[in-house]
């Protein structure tokens, strides 16, 4: 890998089927080893529960208030400049808490890619 600098021209935010808005800010095949989102989640949304295939997944709040759950871990409430480690395969979802948007960096270790996510939410909520 070589040096480099990357002038982030974010695409329109888009909203998923796992309940959030996301704005790529890196996620390129010719750095396969990391990918950063703009994660929001609308005051009183709770995503669905997901896991990633060969993925860690790390949250870092930025705004808003949330409930995080993830695994063996009791639900706990998250905040500005908390992080959330998530292992590959972990059952993971949050919970928008507060009456602003929660707004987070989800921080992919390799990079995201949408053949690794799986929804869990029918297998677990019901």
């Amino acid at each position: 890998m070589n040096e480099a600098i990357a002038h982030i021209h974010p695409d329109p935010e888009f909203y998923t089927s796992e309940k959030c808005h996301i704005i790529e800010l890196i996620n390129t095949p010719d750095d396969p080893d990391i990918s950063i989102a703009r994660a929001r989640v609308a005051p009183g949304v709770t995503t669905r529960w997901h896991r990633l295939a060969g993925i860690t997944e790390r949250y870092v709040i930025l705004e808003g208030t949330g409930r995080m759950e993830a695994g063996n871990l009791p639900p706990q409430d998250v905040s500005a400049f908390d992080a959330v480690r998530i292992p590959p395969a972990c059952p993971q979802r949050i919970t928008n808490t507060g009456r602003e948007d929660l707004i987070f960096l989800a921080i992919c270790t390799p990079r995201f890619q949408p053949e690794a996510y799986e929804d869990i939410d029918n297998a677990l909520s019901g």
